[in-house]
């Protein structure tokens, strides 16, 4: 195909359906590869997930990983604070027994003090002291989260604004946070790079989190998003840098 019929291709991404949090459309077909972490976040959590009688996932998205780790404890719940994904998540999860929670204050969430003795949280946002609140005393705590420089190089090659709410939100950050709330916590920061292997790719990826460009169309970045489709044409693939952290935290005795 000629490169402007291509791109041409590629814009229509934009129509593609996505729901949950599932980006297999794009990850499973190889279109988008993110480099490797130094350690993984399921590891981290599977062992504890299932020595544990109550556990709470934060931010579950669609409950598509949560499902993955059938059999589940004797209590489980589950919040998501992004609305789309709340109706997702309580068909898939509450058939198998989760209650699925909606929130939308991270320091005022639906449960009861001491109530769970695990708490895992991929990507979502937390507050320290509701933390506290809600475990027992003896509590573990696991988040893998995105930092805030993540994906910014992208905003930059669109020209979209860099600024954010989120410049501070780094490992270090965290941890203070943490420390201060009465957590002891160690942790690790990555800053792998995600590979796009076309433009459309790209256009499917910022419509999934709109967060990231919240003002994100192709109409308004055409010009930008074609300047890209001719480097990825030119170079076979377009790398962006990320940023992760994880942080395992108990509450001190």
């Amino acid at each position: 195909m000629m490169t402007n019929d291509l791109f041409t291709f590629y814009l229509s991404e934009i129509e593609k359906p996505f729901s949950g949090w599932d980006f297999s459309y794009i990850q499973d077909t190889g279109r988008i590869h993110s480099e490797r972490l130094p350690w993984c976040y399921t590891s981290e959590v599977l062992p504890i997930f299932k020595n544990t009688r109550s556990v709470l996932d934060m931010g579950t998205g669609g409950g598509e990983f949560l499902e993955k780790l059938q059999p589940f404890p004797e209590m489980l719940a589950a919040t998501e604070g992004y609305p789309p994904n709340v109706p997702i998540a309580k068909n898939r999860l509450e058939p198998l027994g989760v209650s699925v929670h909606a929130f939308e204050e991270d320091d005022h969430l639906p449960f009861s003090d001491d109530q769970f003795e695990f708490i895992m949280n991929k990507h979502e946002a937390y507050s320290p002291t509701e933390l506290k609140r809600i475990l027992t005393s003896d509590g573990k705590f696991i988040t893998q989260q995105v930092g805030g420089s993540d994906m910014l190089e992208l905003n930059r090659l669109l020209g979209a604004s860099t600024e954010t709410e989120f410049e501070h939100w780094n490992l270090a950050y965290a941890v203070n946070e943490l420390e201060d709330a009465g957590f002891e916590v160690f942790g690790q920061e990555a800053f792998p790079e995600t590979r796009f292997y076309d433009v459309g790719a790209i256009i499917y990826y910022l419509k999934a989190i709109p967060w990231q460009i919240p003002d994100f169309s192709v109409e308004r970045y055409r010009d930008a998003l074609f300047k890209i489709h001719l480097k990825i044409q030119e170079e076979g693939y377009l790398d962006i840098p990320s940023s992760r952290f994880i942080i395992k935290a108990r509450l001190k005795g």
